[in-house]
């Protein structure tokens, strides 16, 4: 859900009508078209960083031991998911910084939610401005939503390699010394499938969470901007 710790223009600064002051405004549009440059530059230094780790992990091969001990694939399933919401969170990344371009760019720029009437009162901008809080918050919730499968379809993955290492355990030939073999590979493979599955979604699930909460953080800007914008125009 879209946090609500947006900055509102406090009672000392605002003019005996109840408006806050022109240079107030100014200051609102100047951060936000400021902060658009920076949530940018967040995000590209953020996942250059984690590729960069990614590739040591390569070279040391330890990428292609989680691709060749999980037997059902699911690690691939799992990095396809992430890509899926990376992409997806640059996308809605690049929306909110071009949102807060514009937004800094046309000064006489009022969202339509936040459009008034001469009969609007306080009451109605502040059910407006929830409404496009909402609207803000679902725009990034499928974000927040695959980052969470990710962690789920790991523990799928520790489920069904359990249930493979447990199928090779056969008390009745436990004494067998030539079925000893295949039932301990049988069960070293299952474990296999269960650590590194849980280990993948984990792991991108941590990565897709901090680009999750570097955009939760522009679109609260966006909303806090767009708020400000609105009440200075009623």
């Amino acid at each position: 859900m879209l946090a609500t710790h947006a900055p509102e223009t406090s009672a000392a600064f605002r003019s005996p009508e109840g408006k806050p002051p022109a240079w107030f405004g100014a200051f609102a549009d100047g951060e936000a078209a400021g902060f658009r440059h920076l949530l940018i530059l967040r995000f590209a230094v953020l996942n250059l960083v984690a590729l960069a780790l990614l590739g040591a992990a390569w070279m040391k091969g330890w990428v292609a031991l989680l691709l060749d001990g999980d037997s059902t694939r699911l690690v691939a399933l799992i990095a396809i998911v992430f890509l899926a919401g990376l992409l997806e969170c640059a996308r809605r990344l690049w929306q909110t910084s071009a949102e807060l371009d514009q937004l800094a760019a046309s000064p006489a720029n009022v969202p339509r939610p936040l459009q008034t009437s001469p009969g609007d009162d306080s009451h109605a901008r502040a059910i407006a401005a929830s409404v496009l809080k909402l609207k803000l918050s679902a725009r990034i919730a499928p974000v927040r939503h695959i980052a969470g499968s990710l962690v789920f379809l790991g523990l799928i993955g520790t489920v069904i390699g359990f249930i493979i290492a447990l199928s090779a355990v056969d008390p009745s030939i436990a004494g067998d010394v030539s079925a000893i073999g295949p039932m301990v590979s049988t069960l070293i493979g299952g474990m296999s499938v269960a650590l590194y599955t849980t280990l993948v979604g984990a792991v991108l699930n941590v990565w897709l969470m901090v680009n999750y909460r570097l955009l939760e953080s522009g679109t609260v800007r966006l909303w806090a901007a767009l708020v400000e914008r609105g009440e200075r125009h009623a």
